[in-house]
């Protein structure tokens, strides 16, 4: 009884074991779902114009002279990724401490002729007359610095998903290329402004908040530069 109890235990704790060790090897993943207050936030009611009688021009869904800008749902808007990161950083730091304590005994002095008190003043400051000395000294420099140069150009067609009563637009897109068993997966959403949509119908990346995209690749390719679950394991639990 004793054995198998001791069993259960064994394995809960070694599942609970590899479920933190495994909890740093997972690969880091976007959340696509649209921003809380773009759910939150109703849709923009549309209006029913209506032609007004002998005119020419018309005023519906596809009137004679509009902008052919994505402004409803399901309409298409693309998307000019063009993002560059560039960082540099440099840090330096410098300690030092130095502390020194120093602690002497005290003395008697026998003012009389008593030989036997004179003979204890002395034992005793033979004794009270050690001294205590200790120092200290810490130093510590440290410096180190980080330089990042980063650029993704491209272009991906969104799809208007949810048109916001404020006028702006809730965007998302995906895009996915299948070359030589090699997968090319981009995908990107976001608010953006239907000011900001150029003649053409485009809009560049850096005019779109809460931008999310992502850039990956699935294949030979991709399965070959990743380490095995196996090496991933060990070193998240090797200390050294």
């Amino acid at each position: 009884m004793q054995k198998s109890v001791l069993s259960v235990f064994i394995i809960f704790y070694a599942i609970v074991f590899f479920t933190g060790c495994t909890a740093n090897l997972t690969e880091p993943e976007i959340d696509f779902e649209p921003p809380k207050y773009v759910e939150e936030m109703p849709p923009k009611e549309e209006k029913k114009n209506f032609a007004a009688p002998g005119s020419i021009f018309g005023q519906g869904d596809n009137p004679l002279f509009c902008d052919h800008k994505a402004m409803r749902v399901n309409d298409i808007v693309t998307i000019v990724i063009k993002e560059t990161a560039r960082s540099s950083t440099t840090g330096q730091k410098q300690l030092s401490k130095s502390d020194t304590t120093a602690l002497g005994g005290g003395t008697f002095t026998s003012a009389g002729t008593n030989g036997a008190i004179n003979s204890h003043v002395n034992n005793l400051n033979g004794v009270l007359g050690t001294s205590f000395a200790a120092s200290t000294n810490n130093q510590f420099k440290g410096q180190g610095s980080a330089t990042k140069d980063a650029s993704f150009t491209t272009t991906v067609s969104a799809r208007v998903v949810k048109v916001l009563e404020n006028g702006n637009i809730f965007v998302s897109g995906k895009r996915e290329i299948l070359i030589d068993d090699q997968k090319q997966i981009i995908q990107v959403s976001g608010v953006i402004r239907p000011y900001d949509i150029d003649q053409f119908n485009k809009i560049s990346s850096d005019k779109m908040s809460d931008a999310k995209i992502l850039y990956k690749t699935e294949g030979d390719v991709d399965r070959a530069t990743k380490q095995g679950w196996g090496t991933k394991m060990l070193q998240a639990v090797w200390p050294f």
